[in-house]
């Protein structure tokens, strides 16, 4: 498929626009499943780390995922893996309110709604990539923003909705407000360019003659001018026979040649076919070949070798706040009647306002985005070690607000990625990193909640999600340094195709 350039708007912000409420859609139960695990600690009884993996595994999972995703959006396009997702989210949360046990909930909601969520992501993602090229940037903090609003909404829709109807009755409805990302998916047009012809749609009378090109390419040269030869043989024949007998031997050649082809059309078809076959094999597999060499080739990019180890050790501390943070208060002795505002919702709203700013800084020359997200995980990680001195409403909700904002770094890391790889290995490299933060999700809450089970309080749970976050904003601080690229510079050469971040930022 033959892309054009990036128009830059256009028909590119209604992607801008399904993509918002699409990840508003999908993401805002999700997210907001803080809710949700109070009520299923109370109701099924777990330890807070089983518990815990429902929420890890509904954000983690697609990210996990992440590869596959970005080989079904680049093999059947955007809009219908949008569409064929919102089957999926809508029906694991319907059928997560028939959860009659944990483990349910691990397969419904983590699962199922989980890898929903990661598909409907990587099309969003990519098809905002393909629309804009200047206003990378702005565009991927506005579709950013629409999972950070629906945190926002769904942290109170769900509370309210519990109380009204039960955790059954909520999640039923949940699930029938994401069927809307139907219509979103259905306006996710591609970005094809206008010269390519249509595919041809092929017929069946079509499909022998496909089989024979690739049996007639097998045959040997020796095999084509022996052909040729008989050709010829047979027409001297022909041509030294009398007048009156050559319409008789022409017709007994042509039953003769049809009794012959009807014998042999079964076998014909079986080696064509087989033919055809093999060759699509060695096809499939050489692809695989060149997706392996490729994927080789980016971790030899130190950049971004650091940024999967930076994004794996983000996750595992930086996401259990969000799934956490309502716990953490009851558990600190605060009296909800002190509550202004859940705390998942100011995370929700903070989290909205940082990928929109962050994302517009990005867009800014004088802005090295690598650094600019490199700040936000040494903030990040300052904040978790602040978290266990907090004890009271007042300083959890500023911490849970410093927390949303430098956790919308998610609407630069796209950014990020593609300034470090180059836009042709966005899908590639993307899908990649992904996996690694899809771990590092699935991993953070429930070792925060063993840690909480085994100590009874959550301080050496956040110390660890803090120094992990530190941890691995320094390593990528390092691999991203002036100072360093020079050294490595002079002993070896980049490998083709691939961009140091240096470069690739000052562009």
């Amino acid at each position: 498929m033959v892309f054009r350039k990036p128009p830059d708007g256009g028909w590119g912000w209604v992607i801008v626009i399904v993509s918002f409420f699409t990840q508003f859609l999908c993401y805002g139960s999700p997210l907001a499943v803080g809710v949700l695990y109070l009520e299923w600690l109370d109701v099924f009884g777990e330890g807070k780390g089983k518990t815990a993996w429902v929420g890890s595994l509904a954000n983690g999972i697609g990210l996990l995922a992440s590869p596959v995703c970005s080989i079904c959006v680049s093999s059947f396009g955007a809009r219908p893996v949008a569409i064929f997702s919102g089957f999926m989210v809508a029906g694991g949360l319907m059928m997560s309110s028939f959860a009659p046990n944990i483990y349910f909930l691990y397969v419904s909601y983590g699962i199922v709604v989980g890898l929903g969520c990661g598909l409907l992501y990587t099309a969003t993602v990519t098809i905002t990539c393909q629309y804009f090229d200047k206003r990378r940037g702005l565009a991927l903090g506005l579709i950013s923003t629409g999972s950070s609003v629906g945190l926002f909404i769904y942290a109170a829709l769900q509370r309210e909705l519990i109380d009204l109807y039960g955790l059954d009755g909520c999640l039923l409805i949940v699930g029938a407000l994401s069927l809307n990302i139907l219509a979103c998916g259905s306006l996710m047009r591609p970005l094809e360019s206008p010269s390519s012809p249509p595919p041809e749609k092929p017929s069946g009378d079509k499909v022998p003659d496909q089989y024979f090109v690739y049996h007639e390419k097998e045959k040997t040269v020796e095999e084509n001018i022996s052909i040729l030869e008989k050709g010829y043989i047979d027409e001297k024949c022909v041509k030294n026979v009398p007048d009156y007998k050559q319409d008789s031997v022409l017709n007994k050649n042509v039953l003769s040649s049809v009794n012959i082809n009807e014998k042999d059309t079964y076998k014909k078809k079986v080696v064509e076919q087989t033919n055809f076959c093999k060759q699509l094999a060695k096809r499939k597999w050489q692809l695989y070949l060149n997706y392996w060499e490729e994927t080789v080739v980016l971790f030899k990019n130190k950049v971004f070798s650091a940024l999967f180890v930076a994004i794996l050790l983000f996750d595992i501390g930086g996401f259990p706040p969000s799934l956490l943070m309502e716990d953490v208060a009851r558990s600190a002795g605060i009296n909800e009647d002190d509550y202004h505002m859940p705390l998942i919702s100011i995370i929700g709203i903070m989290t909205a306002v940082g990928k929109l700013i962050l994302g517009i800084l990005a867009d800014f020359k004088w802005v090295n985005t690598l650094y600019l997200y490199v700040t936000t995980l040494l903030m990040t990680g300052a904040a978790l070690f602040a978290i266990p001195f907090a004890k009271s409403y007042l300083m959890l909700a500023m911490l849970s607000g410093i927390l949303g904002f430098l956790t919308g770094n998610w609407s630069i890391f796209p950014y990020v990625t593609t300034k470090t790889v180059g836009i042709e290995k966005l899908t590639h490299a993307y899908g990649i990193l992904m996996f690694f933060a899809g771990l590092g999700n699935s991993l953070g809450p429930p070792i925060v909640g063993w840690f909480y089970d085994w100590t009874q309080e959550y301080d050496t749970a956040f110390y660890f999600s803090g120094f992990c976050v530190l941890l691995g904003g320094f390593l990528l601080l390092l691999a991203a340094l002036p100072c360093w690229n020079s050294c490595t510079s002079q002993s070896s050469k980049l490998p083709p195709n691939t961009y140091s971040y240096k470069v690739a930022s000052s562009a």
